[in-house]
Order: C-alpha cells, then structure tokens, then sequence
C-alpha cells in the first residue's frame, strides 16, 4: 500500500479510491498525520515553506506539486525526496490568459476600461492589432506549445526560443537557442516570455535586450516574474508596453509604481485559476497516483531524490 496525504478532504474525496493507496489529510499549517506517507501533495500555490513541512515526516519519498513552477521548492526539499510537477494541468488555462493580455494590450482594452469606469465614449484609434504581427515565444515548452497553438490561427508568424537550440515540429520550422535572443528580439512586435523562475532565466529580459526593442513593442510575462527586470521595464514603459500576469515582487505591493506606468497591463498571476485546473489536477493525481501504487515510477518527475 501507499500512503498519500492529500491537503484537504475535498482534494481527496474528488481523487476517489484507488487500488493499493491508502488516502490521508495533511494541512501543512497543522501537524503532520500519524501514518507514514509516502507522497505528500502540496496545497496549490504553496510557499516554500508548504513543501518544507515534509521534513517532519522521514517517511516522505515523493512531493507532489499542483504547480508547474517547481524551482523554488528544490532548496527545501529534503535530501531523498523526489518532487513532481503538474505539468500539462495549466498549459490550456495559462495560454488563454497569454492571448487574453496580448490582445487586450493590441486592441487597447486597458484605455476602454479605464474609460468605461468614467463613463466615457473614447474617440477611435488604430489599434496594433494581431494579425499579421511577429510574435517571439521564449520559453517553448508545454506550456509555450499551447500558446503558439492559439496564437497560429490569428495569422501571426511566430519564433520559439528555447534554452537550447533544436529541431522544429509542427507548429515552428525550429526552436532556436537563448544564445540567439539578443539579434531576434528585435526584429518582434511582441514578445512572450513563459519562462520558469531560476537563476539562468533572472532579467533576461534586462535592460540591455529591452533598449534593444524598437519603439511600441508588446512584452507579455506569463511565467515567473524574475525573467522581467521591473527596474528597467519601468524605465521603459510608455515607449514599450508590458502585459504581466507574473511580477517581482509578487505580489506587487500597494503603491508601486509598475500599477500606474504607462502601457501597463497586470493581472494578478491568475494564468492557471480557471474551472479547467480542478478536474485536470484530478485526472493527473488519479494517474500519478495508479502508477505509483502499481510500483510504476512517477511522472512529471522533475527532481530524483
């Protein structure tokens, strides 16, 4: 049998009775159950410090994740614990929340609600628009892939970026390296960055490639906000437009100055928070669960303890 503590009952009774596993409640904010277990899931959303309370059981050998991020949990992992993800849970919500904030800025939807709140019929302007544009995905993973999948039909043209460079697939002739963002980035109108929170991707969209953009161009953050330097963004913004689900700080405090800049979207890092995450989460836990239980090795593992 294997134990698995769920954090509440609700995410238990929806994941159902599976053969082989034995179903426990642990809210890391209280203390940690009486039976061993074997897989903890994480609270979704968690801090760190949510994955850090597996230190207290030993018999802990896997850390589930409802998140796709997972970086800032490997530092309070303890030492033999594997960590999995959810990856393919948020791809379809996360990219809907991209196309929303890229059309939203192309189409100045940002001045139509601050003008609707005064009640004010705007005079008309020739909006960006999407079609035809040049679109620069950096960050080409599952979570990339469903974006392009969206954006392709509005009859875009679009270069992937990835860690490193490969071969193309079905939807890009190829999947270009980070070593060549600095001579891409430019010749984009838009630029959306998915990429994950570690040291490697901190600022690289800095100072030097975001001067390098030319006048207008669209800068969407649907990752981690750290890829972004919000010094600079700020620097920036009016002659560049940004549109941030992901901010550094997050959450961004009351009063910064990023609310107000000019050509600012922000949402409130909400990319996954749709009625799709609960019954996807399910799905996969049912399956991750199944596999382990028939002695199979976990998926979406993306840490071997």
């Amino acid at each position: 049998m294997v134990t698995v503590s769920f954090p509440d009952s609700t995410w238990r009774d929806e994941v159902g009775p599976i053969d082989g596993v034995t179903a426990v409640v642990w809210d890391p904010q209280e203390a940690p159950p009486q039976e061993s277990v074997d897989v903890y899931i994480a609270p979704y959303m968690t801090k760190p410090a949510g994955v850090a309370v597996v230190a207290e059981q030993p018999s802990v050998r896997l850390v589930q994740l409802l998140s796709a991020g997972f970086d800032n949990m490997l530092p309070v992992l303890p030492e033999g614990v594997s960590l999995a993800n959810a990856k393919g849970v948020h791809d379809a919500a996360t990219a809907e929340l991209a196309l929303t904030l890229v059309l939203a800025s192309q189409r100045g939807f940002d001045d139509f609600a601050r003008a609707q709140a005064q009640g004010e019929w705007t005079a008309r302007h020739v909006r960006p628009g999407l079609a035809d544009k040049r679109v620069l995905l950096l960050g080409y993973g599952s979570v990339g892939r469903a974006i392009v999948e969206r954006l392709v039909p509005f009859e875009v043209s679009v270069t992937a970026v990835a860690s490193r460079a490969r071969a193309g697939d079905d939807l890009v002739d190829a999947v270009h390296g980070v070593d060549e963002l600095a001579s891409l980035a430019p010749q984009h109108d838009i630029i959306v960055s998915v990429l994950p929170g570690s040291d490697a991707t901190h600022h690289v969209l800095g100072e030097e490639l975001l001067s390098s953009l030319p006048d207008g161009t669209l800068v969407v953050n649907v990752g981690r906000g750290p890829a972004l330097d919000t010094e600079a963004a700020m620097r920036h913004a009016g002659r560049l437009r940004f549109a941030l689900d992901v901010t550094d700080p997050e959450p961004l405090p009351t009063g910064h100055p990023l609310w107000s800049a000019p050509g600012v979207i922000i949402s409130p890092h909400v990319g996954g928070v749709t009625h799709a995450f609960r019954p996807r989460a399910v799905a996969l836990l049912r399956r991750q669960l199944t596999a382990l239980a028939a002695g199979e090795p976990p998926i979406n593992l993306v840490h071997e303890g």
